[in-house]
């Protein structure tokens, strides 16, 4: 058997990882990333967000991604120190890609002092990766209100009883979240502290995995001065 047909076998517990010792821990070899397409600056269309749109469609009508939506989000301070965390994509529109969260989380703190950030989407089970980098900006009061009233009361209340990123004590949230249910009811307004931001992209990258890791990578720079509502594009291949 060659190491690519060893590599290709689905792992199982105990090939994934070896310890050495009691202080390392090593990551073996894996499985390969195969896509039966081929990804490259003539076959994707001439719009990034169009694209996506494409591959997300393909990601949820595989039904092999679990959560197609989920992206991993990484913000930067001022003075450029890092943090990122897992959250929710919700909507695409002209402009960018939405998630909605509490405006006075760290991820929105960080925001208001440094308006850019990345996206990561990573969906393993059809081995595909997209990765965005932008500017970001509030959504109107309205998007946020539309998407608010389209959650669940409990998503809606959980949204006032947690101020995010704030440390708390036990129970606390659950003991404020009673008190919420009965002030509000099912008529739960939104917060003013709450809603949605919006990644106005400069660069988008498509992720193609292919065996012995030559990856098929494909790059959009948006050109400098085009419009946010009609931007323009360059499209090259990466190496992988």
């Amino acid at each position: 058997m060659t190491q690519q047909e060893q590599e290709s076998e689905p792992p199982t517990t105990e090939s994934v990882i070896s310890q050495p010792s009691a202080t390392e821990l090593k990551v073996l070899p894996h499985r390969q990333y195969q896509t039966t397409d081929s990804l490259s600056p003539q076959s994707v269309l001439p719009s990034p967000l169009d694209q996506f749109r494409l591959w997300f469609k393909q990601a949820v009508e595989s039904n092999k991604v679990t959560e197609p939506e989920a992206i991993s989000l990484s913000t930067s301070t001022s003075s450029g120190i890092p943090s990122a965390r897992m959250v929710l994509f919700k909507q695409l529109d002209s402009r960018g890609f939405i998630f909605f969260t509490n405006y006075t989380s760290r991820k929105s703190r960080e925001i208001e002092e440094n308006p850019w950030a990345a996206m990561v989407f990573y969906w393993k089970e059809i081995h595909r990766s997209v990765r965005v980098l932008g500017r970001v900006e509030k959504v109107s009061e309205e998007q946020s209100y539309e998407y608010f009233k389209s959650r669940p009361v409990g998503s809606q209340l959980g949204a006032w009883a947690s101020k995010q990123s704030s440390i708390v004590g036990e129970g606390e949230v659950v003991n404020r979240l009673d008190k919420l249910e009965e002030r509000f009811g099912a008529e739960v307004p939104l917060p003013d502290f709450w809603g949605g931001w919006r990644v106005v992209p400069t660069e988008v990258e498509f992720w193609s995995g292919k065996p012995s890791r030559l990856h098929d990578r494909v790059r959009y720079l948006r050109v400098e001065g085009s419009p946010d509502d009609n931007p323009q594009w360059t499209i090259d291949r990466l190496a992988p």
